[in-house]
């Protein structure tokens, strides 16, 4: 084939300001682009929400950021969240993670994002991204430090603060490198030197700054400034000259770490507190008040942890009715033995309200937060709770998997109930593992991080049915199909014993699990079903394989494969499986179901990582991605494998249905092609590709998974590192749109 190169058993193959104005994103057309419509399999939310802001001047103005899916603006026409941050590309899907987000209360129009997920060592540094136009373009100032978006402490805030009586002026608290300043809206920043707190304390850092709007005109910039930081000591600063002195709080509670605070129009400074970073691990905490006029400090903790059988938690979420200082929200954080709970006070403090146990909800947006029972829990994580400015009665709080939000949480205040519904439609952020689609049933199946996965008779609609359950998997790693009995389907992921896997006989609706375990290993890892469904070839990670013919009642031991790799079936052969070793740079295959493993090809690439797939309908067709290496086909079942030069760098390859004329499937890739990286698809069995996404959709890391659709032409499914499963389909002509399908 032009373009390629053989591959075979016997061949080897060899303190300052940082300024600012870098374009965050290039929304030029590249040459060889087909148009596409891209979408989310709609699953209405799937991973936390640490924070939730509303801007104070202009109504229905809110945005929410994710921990690994970017940022989110609330669209009240269409009662949506329009994602803010999908021009980020893989080589910088690190921005993706949100460490906090500032909406301007004096210029509505201005946002900015502190932008970056990971502190170690491999991480880039983090960004502030800065947009006039409330998200639809960013400009960016890349800063001298890490973020941790996705570490501890992340809904701890907000980090970013913008002063209410002159905007130009920002404040940013990292995690590890002290506190930062703006004097010209987020465009340079100068480290506040002075400040006393440099270091990581807890690895937080420093979590939130607050301004005084009483302590200055119109005009001038706020001189009083309230810092917390995440140290059991002293955990609160307080400067009285615009930052040039700073002083502990005289009187502050000690032994907690500040999680977040507000300040009401009257001066009083409500915090809540917990005794580690959340949103794990806390197992102490209290709600404190300071009426900054005359210095006193009120413990005004709603139920103490540890009392009355109340079990171990902590306190993070506050929200306050500026509107009627004295009313306020908070929340529990880590309550495991009874579930967590959200406070409210309309006195500021001396009674409370807990809102669960009256709280209807209604979780028919997104069924699977009954997490396979009857109904849906208040949540967990509750980190951030926001109060509407302009309608007191509408509040909405963040969880580890979704937004909630009501209208009506007054009624409280009347001893009745409060009604809460799903308000997380448009923000998808699962972490895709696999997907599948089989040529008849559902048209996709996914494999997911946390919340399982899901099979989608209606991609526009999330599933009345929840997650699979039985056996109910929080994280499933693996799902396959067999080729030639698309009913038949297998799953594997992380759970206890006898809850790590199981099989569907129709097509993914019901299953049963796996009677047994291979002995001594763990769940997660990989699976593949033969073309008739008759083998179950299983690896679970860092162990060897094992094959089952009773669906899972028994499993031996399979001879000839190193530990730990990914295993595929043949989509045409009932008895042949495939793997392939990156860490050697060799390709191993089995014509006995399973049993025994031989080597067929070495000298391939070594590499950290590769994808692997068979194609349906063609026996022994395979395609191979090595990371930093390319693209490989092989059509001898693994014996020798070409490498196609029209590929640059291939991270996950599938396959759908052919283009009309042809007779071999639609390939779809992610990876770079010349200087473009993006998605592809190719009519030709690789030899011309053309992108199908474009600067606008490149949705961060996108190697983990992709596969077409065997019954639609053009359409691709697209699995994401916190932007969920997107699915896109070719613009036709009005008159051709039908034939496709």
């Amino acid at each position: 084939m032009h373009g390629k190169k053989a591959v075979g058993t016997s061949m080897c193959l060899l303190g300052m300001a940082f300024a600012a104005d870098i374009p965050a994103q290039n929304i030029a057309n590249h040459p060889g682009a087909q148009a596409y419509v891209w979408r989310n399999v709609e699953i209405v939310g799937g991973g936390f929400v640490p924070g939730i802001v509303f801007n104070s001047k202009q109504s229905d103005l809110i945005y929410a950021r994710t921990d690994i899916g970017g940022a989110y603006r609330w669209n009240p026409q269409t009662k949506r969240w329009l994602p803010l941050t999908d021009w980020v590309g893989q080589s910088e899907s690190n921005l993706l993670g949100i460490e906090s987000l500032a909406t301007d209360p004096v210029e509505p129009n201005r946002l900015y994002l502190a932008a970056g997920t990971y502190t170690q060592s491999w991480a880039s540094n983090g960004a502030i991204l800065r947009s006039t136009d409330q998200g639809r373009t960013w400009k960016r100032t890349n800063m001298p430090f890490k973020m941790g978006g996705n570490e501890d402490g992340r809904s701890i805030g907000e980090r970013l603060t913008v002063d209410p009586k002159q905007n130009r002026h920002l404040y940013f608290a990292s995690r590890h490198d002290g506190l930062w300043h703006s004097g010209d809206f987020g465009a340079t920043w100068s480290k506040v030197e002075n400040f006393p707190v440099t270091g990581r304390t807890n690895g937080v850092g420093i979590g939130f700054v607050l301004f005084d709007p009483r302590s200055a005109a119109t005009g001038q910039a706020c001189s009083t400034l309230y810092v917390g930081v995440a140290a059991p000591g002293v955990g609160l600063y307080r400067s009285r000259d615009s930052g040039q002195t700073w002083e502990a709080m005289p009187g502050q509670p000690a032994g907690l770490l500040p999680h977040h605070a507000a300040l009401d129009p009257e001066g009083r400074l409500y915090v809540t507190y917990g005794d580690a970073p959340g949103p794990n691990e806390m197992s102490k905490g209290a709600v404190w008040k300071c009426d900054t006029r005359t210095g006193k400090w009120t413990d005004i903790t709603p139920v103490t942890p540890g009392s009355a059988n109340m079990g171990a938690f902590g306190y993070a979420g506050l929200a306050l009715d500026t509107a009627h200082p004295g009313t306020l929200l908070v929340t529990t954080m880590d309550k495991w033995s009874s579930g967590d709970d959200i406070y409210r006070t309309t006195d500021g403090g001396l009674h409370w309200t807990g809102l669960k146990a009256k709280a209807e909800r209604d979780s028919s947006a997104s069924p699977f937060l009954n997490f396979g029972g009857t109904s849906a829990a208040l949540g967990h994580w509750i980190g951030s709770i926001a109060i509407d400015p302009f309608h007191p009665g509408h509040v909405l709080y963040g969880t580890g998997a979704t937004i909630w939000g009501s209208d009506d949480v007054t009624a409280a205040d009347r001893d009745l109930p409060t009604h809460w519904t799903v308000r997380a439609q448009g923000l998808e952020e699962t972490a895709v593992l696999d997907l599948v689609s089989p040529p008849t049933g559902a048209p996709l199946l996914s494999a997911l991080g946390d919340i399982g996965g899901f099979r989608h008779d209606d991609l526009t609609r999330a599933p009345q049915q929840g997650m699979y359950t039985n056996p109910l998997i929080n994280s499933t790693d693996s799902i396959d199909f067999a080729a030639e009995k698309p009913s038949a389907v297998v799953r594997v992921g992380s759970g206890s014993p006898g809850k790590t896997g199981g099989y569907s006989t129709d097509g993914g609706t019901t299953w049963t699990p796996f009677a047994t375990d291979p002995e001594g290993t763990a769940g997660a890892g990989s699976v593949a079903i033969a073309a008739d469904g008759g083998t179950i070839v299983r690896v679970p990670r860092n162990s060897a394989a094992f094959v089952s013919t009773d669906h899972g009642r028994t499993w031996t031991r399979s001879a000839g494969l190193p530990n730990g790799l990914t295993v595929v079936a043949d989509r045409v052969g009932k008895h042949t499986f495939y793997a392939f070793d990156p860490r050697a740079g060799a390709f191993y295959g089995s014509d006995d179901g399973g049993a025994h493993f031989t080597l067929r090809a070495q000298g391939l690439p070594k590499s950290g990582r590769s994808h692997l797939r068979a194609v349906a309908g063609h026996a022994g067709d395979l395609w191979l991605t090595i990371e930093n290496n390319g693209l490989y086909h092989s059509t001898d079942a693994g014996k020798t494998f070409t490498h196609l030069a029209t590929v640059d760098q291939a991270d996950a390859v599938g396959y759908g249905k052919a283009a009309p004329g042809q007779s071999y499937p639609a390939l779809y890739l992610t990876g770079r092609i010349g200087e473009t990286a993006g998605v592809f698809r190719s009519d030709d069995v690789g030899v011309h590709w053309v992108r199908i996404n474009d600067d606008q959709h490149q949705y961060g890391w996108i190697g983990q998974v992709i596969t077409g659709d065997p019954r639609v032409y053009g359409r691709v499914y697209l699995g994401t590192n916190g932007r969920g499963i997107l699915y896109a389909d070719p613009v036709r002509p009005v008159a051709q749109a039908g034939t496709q399908h």
